[in-house]
């Protein structure tokens, strides 16, 4: 007779989940991946901060009504199995841990970079963000009552750094309003326009964090959708104070230079304002953000490997849950994933590539909003329309090479389930 599976211990309130949404949100798409979409859209990209918010909104308000009607560990790889088939459950699960394990390594990486420039040494970004790796693994190990304390330092001080940005930034930006001319690109503007819209839409994600804890939360109907809002009203609001206030100041163009040597461009932008305290600033605030961001992706990377470990999708042996750790053997592996990404050594490329895979992840959780029934319903059934369609619609405006890769990677996937479920059913016969 097979044994219980062990549950998670229900330690998070309103203030913790939310804290915990904005530490993966506020991270590496400020820092990092503004300077990506203005090197592709130029002062657009304020625009399209806008627009990717907007189908955030879609997909969070979709997450939380699925999270609060199944409050379990595993977000949409578990909404997809309930509410959808077995095949749909696994692409889900499939594709938020390619989409976050690469998103973690470019926060590694970030955080590298941007510590690199701080002590001005010239040491390779690569062996210092796997270590950044397994410190943050290490952390989580601890327990998740110490991870949510650090995360909410975090959360602390990397707003404070940009508050004091944008605070410094502004006066130069309203005197140069020529930098935001001409706002799109004169040639292929509509397309640089999208993809910078994907780019952004992968830096809102991390409310997703949330839903995919449902098991670790307590009154999960009332506190999954209200910390997933407030996460997504107040982060956007901050990219879009950020993405204007360095483009304003320094211009579209120069900012987006600054990614090119390195992962560091805010710093770089803080330096042209002749305010070194203010670099200063902005780099500390830049790696706890990036510590952050890692910090949450291990724990909800690690719980999507403990659903998928419970429905044998992945090996079982990861399933175990010690009571102080939790899933401890998916931690660990978990952190080699992503460290692994990090040896990559390219932010570009694994921002790209989490930018499909992670749009594809959020067509299935609306796909599967849409088969709640009326009486669980939060909100009307058009906000998952208009996120299932926005998903699709975006995916395939990334680099080619990146929708690619995404694309062969799903197959390959599917390809292992179907085997591995075929598999299980001659055993069990």
């Amino acid at each position: 007779m097979s044994q219980p599976h062990q549950q998670l211990e229900r330690a998070l309130g309103v203030p913790g989940a939310t804290l915990l949404g904005l530490g993966s949100i506020v991270g590496t798409g400020v820092f990092v991946s503004l300077a990506l979409g203005a090197s592709v859209a130029g002062p657009a990209v304020i625009a399209a901060v806008v627009v990717a918010a907007g189908l955030a909104t879609c997909n969070a308000l979709s997450s939380a009504q699925l999270a609060a009607n199944h409050p379990v560990s595993g977000g949409t790889y578990e909404y997809g199995y309930i509410l959808l088939n077995p095949a749909s459950g696994f692409a889900a699960g499939w594709m938020f841990l390619a989409a976050k394990s690469a998103s973690a390594a470019t926060a590694a990486l970030g955080f590298a970079s941007y510590l690199t420039r701080f002590l001005g040494v010239d040491w390779p970004i690569v062996p210092v963000a796997v270590l950044a790796v397994v410190v943050v693994t290490g952390l989580v190990l601890s327990g998740i009552r110490r991870s949510a304390a650090v995360n909410g330092v975090i959360v602390a001080v990397t707003l404070a750094a940009l508050a004091a940005f944008c605070i410094v930034a502004a006066p130069r930006a309203v005197e140069s309003a020529e930098h935001f001319r001409p706002f799109l690109p004169e040639a292929g503007g509509g397309r640089a326009f999208l993809e910078a819209a994907a780019l952004m839409f992968v830096a809102y994600t991390g409310y997703g964090r949330i839903a995919t804890m449902g098991e670790e939360v307590r009154e999960p109907r009332r506190t999954i959708p209200l910390a997933i809002m407030t996460t997504l009203v107040v982060s956007s609001l901050l990219y879009a104070a950020v993405a204007a206030a360095a483009i304003g100041a320094v211009g579209a163009d120069r900012f987006a230079s600054f990614v090119d040597g390195g992962a560091a461009p805010l710093e770089r932008a803080a330096e042209d304002l002749g305010r070194p305290w203010l670099a200063h600033l902005v780099a500390i605030g830049a790696m706890t953000a990036m510590l952050g961001v890692l910090l949450n992706l291990v724990l909800g990377l690690s719980r999507v490997v403990l659903a998928m470990a419970r429905r044998r999708d992945v090996p079982g042996v990861l399933a175990r849950v010690a009571p102080r750790p939790g899933p401890y053997l998916a931690v660990i592996v978990v952190g080699v994933v992503i460290a692994g990404l990090a040896s990559i050594g390219s932010v570009k490329a694994t921002w790209s590539f989490s930018a499909f895979t992670v749009l594809i992840y959020y067509a299935i959780t609306n796909l599967a909003s849409l088969r709640l029934g009326r009486e669980q319903l939060l909100y009307p059934r058009v906000v998952s329309v208009a996120g299932l369609l926005g998903c699709l619609g975006l995916a395939f405006w990334v680099e080619p090479a990146a929708w690619i890769a995404g694309l062969g990677l799903l197959a390959v996937g599917l390809v292992w389930h179907a085997a591995a479920r075929r598999l299980g059913r001659r055993a069990g016969a």
